[in-house]
């Protein structure tokens, strides 16, 4: 089997992997204003449909949608699992950030893409090096620590805590089955075809229980945030997807790994300057050195993937 090869233009690598992660970054602030004014249901209906109708206006004006044909051949079941466990991590990390904080999710959330790897090694029969045992060992070592000293930050209101760390896990393990589901799909279609079929589908799934009616309720605030958050779903994934056509792809993991850093400084920065927008968070030098060690895992498990 014939293996991708990136263009070798690392510097537009580089550059879409840094605005990935300033995208992925500040989402959680975005999204913790948002949920001042609306209901977790409707902002995962409004990510999703605004993706889908952004993303199929995208490949309609390129004629690259999905054939007829293609999309008989796709196994229904393996599809049925990416759309459900994608909509289930939106739903799952939005709620948990609603009981906890932007940092604490964005770190937390790193579970992902580890989770990802180990499914890789048990399902597709993939190898960690010795090296990325380490960095997976210093990974969980920073999430004892920062859980740690955020637990001690939080117990004012232990179970309501416990209740979002435990939403924000779970919702990397399930965004970690998306992905593998996916991994199998590309088989069949490439990744924005299948993408558009999974926002179609999660924004029917939530179609039901979202409450559109609060959008014209909105001030320009929470408004602006709420397109924001929709935004960032497709441009996002769109400079992370065109990252890997110009880079390696462990080496824009590893940057992406970055995210929670970027979290934290949007925090800092909003306590400082705006004080009032977002509860400011309690984070103990421990919990800054725990995110540290995340970050610094994440980033040893990406670049650790022998050749």
């Amino acid at each position: 089997m014939q293996l991708h090869q990136s263009s070798g233009r690392w510097r537009l690598g580089l550059a879409l992997s840094l605005l990935t992660v300033f995208l992925w970054g500040i989402l959680p602030i975005a999204l913790v204003v948002t949920l001042q004014e609306i209901d977790v249901y409707t902002v995962t209906w409004f990510r999703f449909l605004v993706a889908f109708v952004l993303l199929g206006l995208y490949l309609a004006g390129r004629q690259q949608l999905p054939p007829v044909e293609k999309l008989r051949s796709l196994p229904l079941k393996l599809l049925g699992i990416a759309i459900v466990y994608l909509a289930i991590n939106y739903l799952l990390f939005l709620q948990g950030l609603a009981y906890t904080s932007p940092s604490h999710a964005e770190v937390l959330i790193q579970l992902a893409p580890v989770s990802m790897g180990l499914g890789g090694v048990f399902v597709f029969k993939e190898r960690y090096t010795l090296r990325q045992w380490i960095g997976l060992g210093i990974l969980t070592l920073g999430l004892v620590l920062f859980f740690n000293e955020q637990l001690r930050a939080f117990i004012t209101e232990p179970t309501k805590y416990l209740l979002g760390s435990g939403m924000v896990l779970v919702a990397g393990v399930t965004w970690a089955i998306y992905a593998l589901a996916q991994k199998q799909l590309l088989q069949k279609l490439p990744s924005s075809n299948i993408m558009l079929l999974i926002y179609g589908s999660c924004a029917l799934l939530f179609s039901p229980v979202a409450t559109p009616q609060q959008l014209l309720t909105l001030n320009p605030l929470h408004l602006g945030m709420l397109l924001f958050c929709a935004l960032n779903t497709v441009f996002a994934y769109g400079a992370f997807a065109e990252s890997l056509e110009h880079w390696e792809a462990s080496k824009v993991s590893a940057v992406l790994a970055l995210a929670p850093l970027v979290t934290l400084v949007g925090m800092w920065g909003v306590s400082f300057f705006l004080p009032t927008l977002v509860a400011p968070e309690r984070l103990t030098l421990l919990a800054v050195f725990g995110a540290i060690l995340v970050v610094s895992g994440s980033m040893a498990i990406a670049l650790g993937k022998s050749r």
